[in-house]
């Protein structure tokens, strides 16, 4: 191999013809090698047979170059490849400046990641940035790509944008659209998505949107929907982060919309009097005042309750009735002091204001450095309690100072006994009750249902004088472990290797004296809410606290775990926790013992777990309830679930035998199915139908799939067609049911 030096003292005193005002630009040599003949005659550096030039931050391949150090150009032929720390490109004839870092070339293309662009000629138009003539643009790197961007002109920016110019998309060498002009950022924070949809509250619909960057910190989505049966829609939504480090945050989302068929109703609920102009407003944000201070905003403004349900389904699933809510948190090793504000927004939405709220929570702590531990909460809070508009119910409030404190002392007897003591105080004022005198209270012959949950909301409030109510508590837990080992328990079918057995029983007993008689005479804001599961025992977990009454109860139980080795760590292979209450005085379950609980979880290999959480009357009247689910990956391609909620004579809810099936199997690298159904034993409704089938196609993903739903007797048809591309530019061509798509999940 001939290697060639250049550097530039030694161009100067070879070549007196040069200038040294020209080649003093260079600050470092040329270094050419070749498997061929090397030369430097006339000024200028010839080399032929593998060429490698290295200049700077630049290596140049190619089978012959010349050197002109006068024009510190590099001339390469034949197999050209230039690579530099901004990419490769790749050609037959390319000219490389070293000075000014410039290429200029025919029939080059460059792997600019994580796109790729080819024209007749690219010209450097400074250190990172590019003119293409008659190029093309894609993501597939492939010498057959399934789509690309063809345009008579093309300047690529480095990290920050591309601008086409006469531009048509070919998916293979089918021209699809045209564009005179196209903007296309490489910020991540730039996609669009165009989104043929079809649902048959909406009919044939277009969901657009697209995503790009404002500034460094602030980024905005727009939307620009039409749907045939209800019209235009348009909606903005900035994401902004602010602040020190920019750690703080804000996002907004609008949403405008004039309905052209505002009843229509995908449900068999009665709705009346939807208007015509339809929108949201939402803020949801997080700010960092200091290292210890930080505040909190989540607002929502609808024009009616049924908007989320109508265009936003997936939100209206999680959070059918978002809350609007302001707090300032200032949290500390030992407290956490909070000022909060909760107000009614939306009239249509029942809301429990607090106008403000201010709690002061103590965490546990040990007292003076001891065995025994504090923990309190005290707050302050103007209550009102607004039922929505029109449903007849009557507008309460008061205000309420609370204060909650509890001294724990745990302790191990005999090395392992372990026995936690509690004795606690509460105190609560409310400068407003009710008047239980005028007000009708019905009996109730349910042992699951307080009487207070019976005061009708329709029927008029009666204040009468304040009341200080005063709670004392008291309560011991207590449990202890035992365990035995079997180290030659080995299978590797059940994913066995060695077997732990622990066993751990378990109590806790509570007592509860409240000076108030009848729960009924407090106004209730923060109250019982109805549920299946038993109610917590101690305090500050029990957060009911206008429904507070005496109590008497004792749980018992005991929970047995088997545990093996796997991958290096121990894991719990099988587990059930048994437990029950005994009631000697419950006012929330009148019964002398509560249901049997059982909660059971198998995973005896990494690919199939089980779980089945039951309750079922044993001594007493009482309701079944059984939840199954089951998940199963027996071979890298299938995944199945089953999942089974069976419900019976529960006081609060209907009866229930819900199946929901589903699995998805990669039929290979390019095909895959997936189905999930849903099916209602106690109606036999079969609620939900989806079929999927997808595609893919390697630079896209494309998948089409069938919803069918039962909203009560009402059907609802949709068709899924959703292609997306998996590199830049961020595109979706997505046929959904969401106009929000894949944000609402976010």
């Amino acid at each position: 191999m001939r290697k060639l030096i250049l550097p530039i003292l030694g161009l100067v005193c070879a070549a007196p013809f040069a200038h040294a005002t020209e080649v003093g630009t260079e600050k470092q040599p040329i270094e050419i090698t070749a498997t061929g003949d090397t030369n430097y005659q006339g000024g200028i550096a010839t080399a032929h047979g593998n060429v490698a030039i290295h200049a700077g931050d630049a290596d140049i391949y190619s089978d012959s170059a010349r050197y002109d150090p006068k024009t510190h150009e590099v001339l390469a032929e034949g197999h050209v490849r230039i690579y530099r720390a901004t990419g490769l490109f790749v050609g037959d004839r390319a000219i490389y400046n070293t000075v000014t870092k410039k290429i200029q070339a025919v029939e080059i293309r460059t792997d600019k990641m994580p796109y790729l662009v080819a024209g007749t000629e690219v010209t450097s138009i400074s250190e990172d940035s590019y003119l293409v003539s008659k190029g093309a643009f894609t993501t597939h790197d492939s010498s057959n790509p399934d789509f690309r961007l063809q345009s008579k002109r093309i300047r690529m920016y480095e990290n920050d944008r591309v601008i086409f110019e006469n531009t048509t998309f070919y998916v293979r060498n089918v021209p699809v659209f045209w564009w005179p002009y196209m903007y296309q950022s490489l910020d991540e924070s730039f996609s669009y998505m165009v989104s043929p949809a079809y649902l048959s509250s909406w009919g044939p619909s277009i969901l657009s949107r697209v995503t790009m960057p404002i500034t460094d910190n602030m980024k905005t989505l727009i939307r620009l929907d039409y749907r045939s049966r209800r019209g235009i829609a348009f909606g903005l939504e900035p994401d902004i982060h602010f602040g020190p480090n920019k750690t703080s945050w804000a996002r907004i989302r609008t949403y405008f919309l004039r309905d052209s068929n505002p009843d229509i109703n995908r449900t068999s609920e009665i709705r009346v009097g939807v208007p015509k102009d339809r929108y949201r407003f939402s803020l949801q944000s997080r700010t960092i005042f200091a290292d210890e201070i930080y505040g909190i905003a989540n607002l929502t403004k609808l024009s009616d309750e049924f908007l989320l349900q109508d265009f936003y389904q997936s939100e209206f699933q999680v959070n059918p009735q978002p809350d609007n809510v302001v707090a300032v948190t200032k949290t500390n090793s030992n407290y956490t002091l909070t000022a909060i504000t909760r107000f009614q927004a939306n009239n249509f939405f029942q809301t429990t204001e607090r106008l403000p709220e201010v709690i002061l929570d103590v965490k546990r702590l040990p007292l003076f450095g001891g065995p025994i531990f504090y923990e309190g909460e005290t707050g302050l809070v103007d209550l009102h309690r607004n039922f929505a508009s029109g449903s007849g119910g009557h507008d309460y409030g008061t205000l309420r100072l609370d204060s909650f404190h509890q001294f724990t002392y745990p302790t191990t007897f005999f090395g392992w006994l372990s026995v936690v003591p509690r004795v606690g105080f509460r105190a609560t004022y409310y400068d407003k009750t009710r008047d239980l005198g005028k007000t009708p209270i019905d009996p109730s012959n349910n042992p699951f249902i307080p009487d207070f949950l019976n005061i009708d909301p329709k029927v008029p409030v009666y204040y009468a004088g304040n009341k200080l109510r005063t709670v004392f508590n008291g309560g011991v837990e207590s449990s202890f472990k035992m365990s035995r080992t079997w180290e030659n328990v080995q299978s590797s079918a059940w994913g066995l290797d060695g077997v732990r057995h622990i066993i751990q029983p378990y109590s806790n007993f509570s007592w509860v004296s409240s000076s108030n008689s009848d729960p009924a005479s407090i106004l209730q804001f923060d109250r019982y809410q109805p549920s299946t599961q038993l109610r917590p025992l101690d305090f500050p977990q029990f957060t009911s606290v206008d429904s507070i009454d005496s109590w008497t109860v004792l749980r018992l139980g005991v929970r047995n775990r088997l545990q093996t080795r796997r991958d290096d760590a121990t894991i719990n292979w099988l587990g059930v926790d048994t437990y029950i209450e005994v009631n000697f005085d419950n006012p929330f379950d009148k019964t002398q013992y509560s249901n049997l609980f059982n909660r059971f979880n198998f995973s005896p290999v990494p690919w199939a777990t089980f779980e089945i959480l039951s309750q079922v009357p044993v001594f007493e009247k009482g309701f079944t309830e059984v939840n199954t689910n089951v998940s199963i990956q027996p071979i890298a391609n299938l995944q199945f679930s089953f999942g089974h909620r069976y419900l019976n004579q529960a006081p609060f809810f209907d009866n229930s035998s819900l199946y929901v099936l589903g699995g998805y199997y990669r039929i290979n690298d390019n095909w895959g199915i997936g189905v999930q159904e849903q099916y209602e034993g106690t109606s036999g409704v079969l609620e939900q139908q989806r079929y999927s089938i997808y595609r893919d196609l390697t630079s896209w993903v494309a998948s089409v799939g069938a919803i069918i739903r039962d909203n009560g007797g009402v059907k609802e048809y949709g068709v899924l067609l959703t292609f997306t591309l998996k590199a830049l530019p961020k595109f979706s061509f997505d046929l959904n049911f969401d106009p929000a798509g894949a944000e609402q999940t976010q």
